[in-house]
């Protein structure tokens, strides 16, 4: 762990020299030290970071939590919840045709669905924070769409499962996603109603108490949300939702920033251990063609999401970049897929197709200028319309 730590360090040092963003250089510091790579190998087994890996997400998640306040979800919910639902209607649709395009099955076609369809919370979490972009009129929207998602992945996870292990017992599907959305739906009543119980079992003016009882929470109720079948980050995001809506909501933002960072680089080095280099060659076409509709979906869901918003075309570049991303889930299903004994392209494909989307979208989302003047009315020096 010191070792990847210390790597990851290195390299971002070396990286922030020349401008490049730190999530691609985690991942390039784990796919050089893991063991698919020549020369030194600092583990053997990506699964022995398992645990601080998660533990990276989860705290990722709840920093984002923090930042998405209640009232985000109370003012504008329905906005929200149409450019969610118009982000994956695009994104989930275009990767289930680009399966069937492939020809290499139905489960297949389903599980590049998801693959194609789900942004990485944790990279666009990161992307925000590195930008500072947190306190921008668009990113609310972003956060909004990454919470669609997440109560999408639950709900799809729940669904795909028996399909890929053929089971033909749709009542188990049925009960599985019933449970995933009745433990959000949980979550949400008390995020909603019980801010005040909430915030007076979290009040202490000691950092030592309240960094303990909020990584406690944190990790806790993501423990428990993976188990009803919803994912452990989306269970971590609500804790920091409520928590956020306390008094001790501001000291908590600031003390989760380190712990955040370290843990975050985890995350994305434990990835990198994963990808297999010379498995990529295989699957090159494939990948290149996946990431070009991945692009072309998230500027069509970026105008979407700014027509819905009444934004410019500043904030339609912000928004289809930093959405760009795709991560942990992909991974997931890659996992379910190798497990299921689906088409023996499939993970390989997976790996390339996440990696260079990890390396574009932050890199393109640092320079989202550049497609912002080519958007309708990109040249024009209107001022960006502020959100109603």
């Amino acid at each position: 762990m010191g070792g990847a730590f210390l790597a990851a360090a290195v390299l971002a040092r070396v990286g922030g020299r020349i401008g490049l963003p730190t999530i691609p250089l985690f991942i390039l510091a784990g796919i050089l030290l893991g063991p698919h790579t020549p020369g030194v190998v600092l583990l053997d087994d990506p699964h022995d970071l398992e645990m601080l890996s998660a533990l990276g997400l989860v705290l990722l998640l709840f920093y984002l939590g923090l930042e998405f306040h209640l009232d985000d979800l109370r003012t504008g919910g329905r906005r929200m919840a149409l450019a969610g639902g118009t982000y994956l209607a695009l994104n989930v649709g275009a990767g289930l045709g680009f399966g069937f395009a492939l020809g290499w099955g139905t489960s297949e076609a389903l599980v590049l669905a998801g693959v194609l369809g789900i942004s990485s919370s944790a990279i666009v979490t990161k992307v925000l924070v590195d930008l500072g972009r947190i306190g921008n009129p668009e990113t609310r929207p972003i956060l909004g769409i990454i919470v669609v998602e997440d109560v999408f992945l639950a709900l799809y996870l729940a669904a795909l499962q028996p399909i890929l292990s053929g089971a033909d017992n749709l009542g188990a599907a049925v009960l599985d996603g019933g449970k995933a959305f009745g433990f959000l739906l949980l979550l949400a009543v008390v995020a909603r109603f019980g801010t005040k119980v909430v915030g007076k079992l979290f009040d202490t003016k000691d950092d030592e108490l309240l960094v303990i009882s909020f990584l406690g929470a944190a990790v806790f109720v993501a423990g428990i949300s993976e188990w009803f079948g919803v994912a452990d980050a989306i269970g971590a995001f609500m804790v920091g939702l409520m928590l956020g809506s306390t008094a001790s909501g501001a000291r908590i933002m600031k003390l989760v920033h380190p712990l955040r960072d370290a843990f975050g680089a985890i995350f994305f080095f434990a990835f990198g251990l994963s990808i297999d280099p010379g498995d990529l060659p295989g699957v090159v076409w494939p990948v290149l063609a996946a990431v070009a509709v991945t692009v072309a979906m998230n500027v069509l869901a970026g105008m979407a999401t700014a027509r819905i918003y009444a934004f410019g075309p500043k904030a339609t570049a912000n928004i289809s970049t930093t959405l760009l991303a795709r991560g942990e889930f992909a991974l997931i299903l890659a996992t379910m897929a190798a497990g299921a004994g689906l088409d023996e392209r499939l993970p390989p494909f997976i790996a390339g197709y996440v990696l260079l989307l990890a390396v574009l979208s932050p890199l393109a989302a640092g320079r989202s200028h550049w497609l912002a003047r080519i958007l309708p009315g990109g040249r024009t020096r209107d001022q960006e319309a502020v959100p109603v």
